[in-house]
């Protein structure tokens, strides 16, 4: 039996796998801002999961970051209660066995790539849009991660082609200002939302509002696309890849998998110049909201 955890800024899935086969799931809200509440609730969830199943499993753990490979400590999450903390170590001492981590957009790439909507392609590139904005990229079937272990972080790079109103652009818990995550993840959209229309409604809200003829939603959904398409566009640019697969909460949007690709040909290089359509297609994720978790449960073999 291998163990996923998916330890998201929102909520922390958990599910069981024998093979390819859905043992057993369970979903509770993130304990956020809460580093040892954090730890008690994916121990819980193993423990359940294993009492259920009537087994003892693997486990792996996808995370909104990535561990250091010199001090072994979690960086770059957006969850940043988790940043600075021995998350691994942790884990393994609770649970008692070793723990294998991953970036979750890693976790949701490679299992997209596997047997997901990108299966079968050279080049895949899994974007998540949710509570941060971040990628994985698997090349033939192999994750690529970097000397830096932060490979297909695109949601820490500066909205490309910016307009005016985009300068110097909101702040990022990074540090910086005007990331692509403070654009696209779904803060970022319910942040600008709020700018225009004084008001703030969650995502699917707005979603709603603009179905039924809001023109603040409206517009802000058309800044959305215009965005997601600028910065697609620079990924394509850089690794032409044969598919990009989104996933998270914002993935649910269907107009996006239309408008955007309709977009993005004014800012792709070749379409730009007038040479050929763009090839790469943009797709949503064949498992949904289970792929991370699946992707993180097949850190260990099968």
């Amino acid at each position: 039996m291998r163990i996923g955890i998916d330890l998201g800024g929102t909520k922390i899935e958990a599910v069981a796998l024998d093979g390819s086969a859905e043992l057993s799931r369970v979903r509770i809200e993130t304990p956020h801002g809460d580093y040892g509440a954090t730890l008690d609730a994916v121990v819980e969830m193993v423990r359940q999961l294993e009492a259920w199943c009537g087994g003892r499993g693997t486990v792996g753990v996808g995370i909104p970051g990535t561990v250091s490979s010199d001090s072994g400590l979690v960086k770059n999450a957006n969850s940043v209660w988790l940043i600075g903390r021995p998350l691994k170590a942790d884990l393994e001492q609770r649970l008692d066995r070793e723990i294998r981590l991953a970036n979750d957009a890693n976790c949701f790439a490679i299992s997209e790539a596997t047997d997901g909507a990108g299966a079968g392609a050279d080049v895949v590139f899994g974007a998540i849009v949710g509570t941060g904005t971040g990628a994985g990229i698997v090349v033939r079937g192999r994750l690529l991660t970097g000397p830096n272990g932060i490979a297909g972080e695109w949601g820490h790079n500066s909205m490309p082609w910016p307009e005016d109103e985009e300068h110097p652009g909101p702040p990022c818990y990074c540090g910086r200002q005007g990331c692509i995550e403070t654009f696209l993840s779904g803060p970022g959209l319910q942040a600008d939302y709020h700018r225009r229309a004084g008001r703030s409604l969650s995502p699917p809200a707005i979603l709603e509002a603009a179905e039924a003829g809001e023109r603040d939603a409206s517009e802000a959904l058309d800044r959305y696309e215009d965005r997601m398409a600028r910065s697609l566009a620079s990924i394509i640019n850089v690794l032409d890849p044969d598919v990009i697969v989104l996933g998270g909460g914002l993935s649910n949007i269907a107009r996006l998998y239309t408008n955007v690709p309709v977009r993005w040909g004014r800012h792709v290089f070749a379409a730009a110049e007038g040479r050929e359509p763009v090839r790469t297609t943009l797709v949503p994720a064949r498992h949904g909201d289970a792929s991370g978790v699946r992707g993180a449960a097949g850190l260990w073999p099968d």
